[in-house]
């Protein structure tokens, strides 16, 4: 069901009243009660305005489906209206209103709303943040919701508004000189091409609102929907199947004129998974030349070691460009002979790809055949033992290094914006997801990545950059971080805070999120399979108190079947209890196909 908002009209009072009657009598209460109850639930026409009624839509028929209404002055007020039509109820109609009211409170700044609940919907708005509060009556328990404020980086990455989505994931790296076609890697390049396509689907949640998607692939029917109802979006327009051409999506849409008019036309910003030349076009706001240098492996590493010397927390590692694979081996060996391991590792690559960890010269082989001729580039590998000519060797034995990573953002003025830090799951350099709560990096840890990566930001803004930038790390022994990377462009990490700055304003609180980019199926499903799948899995993961929002659907069919969710919690118990629940319902699968015995 498509959904919009809009404010609701003085000649439908009588109709929504009506509808408020509906919904409130759904509950069984008998006639007499319900004939009680009319002079206070009836909407004249002059409430629309004072009471700052919505109403909730259909898009399809235009029938009124919800009504909800803002009520009193700032900072506290009432949430006084929020009924459904009853043929409704369940289907997330309910919460995108609610959601919207704490989007327009929060607008005109109030601090708290009062909520006197019909006692059937009390467990509604407790999963959505509100507490009980004094006052109230058994026939009307009181809540009250805190609104919690916008953040900042909120503000400065959408300006409060809803996005345009562009997921160019293969058009953003393209432009730094992909493999040709006819090499002998070509056949990695098309299974490379159809990951990006899958990956892409993360634009849908490069904000935490967008109103428009815009996709390489078919996705499945549904899956849009699915979205709207667990972040309380109204409808979402959706273009996918567009395919990547020559030129890469967004030349795609500049080739259909009448579909980059109808998406400029909506007056709202455009926001790329990276800028590319096309994308500037499209939106009308070209970075300047030379903007994007910092994706560059090779530049990263030395704008790291020009910003080191004021971070005390921060070791970089050397690094030497090699013109060839030859090259890079007969260093790696050199390396080997006196105990120094080594990354081997292309200038520009995504979630790992590209990289290799090289600590014998007995695993050296498989790794040239895997990279590309060159020119490679290769750097020394911060593990157990660290050793510098300040201090000397560090032989001090750790658990296997935690990457990490920080995320900020550099707004049209140049302002630099601290997002914040999370731990990334990687399995040997392949990224895997990531986890944004608390605990998940260690303070002292995360106060060092918040530091050093302003700095790389304020760094970004004076060559011209603008937009979703990410610092990733590893950690050295006695406690440094070594800074490997900087990535120009929306990352997997990225969308675990934009889930979670969604879920911290709609359901109150705040949530721990997790990316699982890569949950292995145990068979192929096709996708009306997949969504009811999915379905299922959410429904299971809300009764735990989780919350399930599938990120990567297409890849249910491959030969190698998977999805990707993000999961969020108010409690990392219940966290790792809905990771543990989503990974065995993948695995099993598997059972329902296996042959009987």
């Amino acid at each position: 069901m498509r959904t919009r908002i809009r404010y609701a009209r003085p000649a439908e009072a009588e109709a929504l009243s009506a509808l408020v009657l509906r919904s409130k009598a759904h509950w069984g209460y008998d006639d007499a009660f319900l004939a009680a109850c009319r002079e206070e639930l009836t909407i004249r026409a002059a409430d629309m305005t004072v009471r700052r009624i919505v109403v909730a839509e259909d898009e399809a028929s235009g029938a009124a489906l919800g009504v909800a209404s803002l009520e009193g002055a700032a900072p506290e007020g009432t949430l006084g209206l929020l009924f459904v039509e009853p043929h409704t109820i369940g289907r997330g109609i309910g919460r995108v209103l609610y959601a919207h009211v704490l989007d327009a409170a929060r607008e005109l700044g109030f601090k708290r709303l009062t909520v006197d609940s019909d006692p059937h919907a009390v467990g509604f708005y407790r999963a959505l943040g509100a507490r009980p509060a004094p006052g109230g009556s058994s026939e009307l328990p009181r809540l009250q919701v805190e609104l919690a404020p916008r953040a900042g980086w909120v503000r400065a990455w959408t300006g409060g508004r809803r996005t345009v989505q562009l997921g160019n994931v293969a058009e953003f790296q393209a432009q730094f000189g992909p493999a040709s076609p006819s090499s002998p890697s070509a056949r990695l390049n098309e299974a490379g091409l159809r990951a990006s396509t899958h990956y892409s689907c993360l634009a849908a949640l490069g904000t935490p609102y967008p109103a428009a998607v815009v996709l390489p692939g078919t996705v499945p029917v549904g899956w849009t929907e699915l979205l709207c109802r667990q972040l309380a979006w109204e409808t979402v327009e959706l273009y996918d199947g567009l395919g990547t051409g020559a030129g890469g999506l967004t030349a795609e849409v500049l080739a259909r004129p009448a579909l980059a008019r109808q998406l400029r036309a909506l007056g709202l910003p455009f926001v790329p998974w990276g800028h590319t030349p096309a994308t500037g076009e499209l939106s009308g706001a070209p970075l300047p030349p030379g903007a994007l240098r910092y994706e560059s492996k090779r530049a990263a590493n030395t704008l790291f070691h020009q910003l080191a010397p004021g971070h005390p927390g921060i070791v970089v590692p050397r690094q030497w460009p090699v013109p060839t694979r030859l090259a890079a081996a007969r260093l790696i060996v050199a390396r080997a002979r006196v105990g120094a391991g080594s990354v081997v590792k292309t200038e520009h690559g995504v979630g790992g790809s590209g990289t290799h960890v090289v600590t014998s010269v007995r695993a050296l082989p498989p790794v040239l055949r895997a990279l590309p001729r060159g020119p490679l580039l290769v750097e020394e590998y911060i593990g157990a033992e660290y050793a510098d000519a300040a201090t000397g060797p560090h032989p001090t034995p750790y658990t296997p290094p935690r990457d990490l990573t920080y995320d900020g953002l550099v707004d049209a003025a140049g302002g630099v914006h601290d997002v914040g830090t999370a731990r990334m799951d990687v399995a040997g350099t392949a990224y895997q997801g990531a986890t944004v709560d608390p605990g998940a990096v260690p303070d002292e840890a995360a106060s060092v990545a918040l530091r050093f990566g302003h700095a790389v930001g304020l760094r970004l803004a004076a060559s011209g950059y603008r937009g979703w930038y990410d610092v990733d790390f590893v950690t050295a022994p006695v406690g440094r971080l070594a800074p490997t990377e900087i990535n120009l462009r929306l990352t997997g990490p990225s969308v675990a805070f934009m889930v979670k700055a969604r879920l911290d304003e709609t359901r109150g609180g705040a949530h721990l999120v997790r990316t699982l980019d890569r949950v292995p199926l145990g068979a192929r499903l096709p996708d009306a399979e997949l969504m009811a799948w999915l379905a299922e899995l959410t429904a299971r993961c809300a009764s735990t108190g989780a919350v399930l929002v599938p990120s990567i659907p297409t890849a249910a069919f491959d030969p190698a079947p998977y999805v990707g969710v993000l999961l969020a919690a108010r409690a990392p118990g219940r966290l790792d209890a809905a990771e543990t629940l989503v990974r065995t319902a993948a695995e099993d699968l598997g059972g329902l196909f296996a042959p009987a015995r």
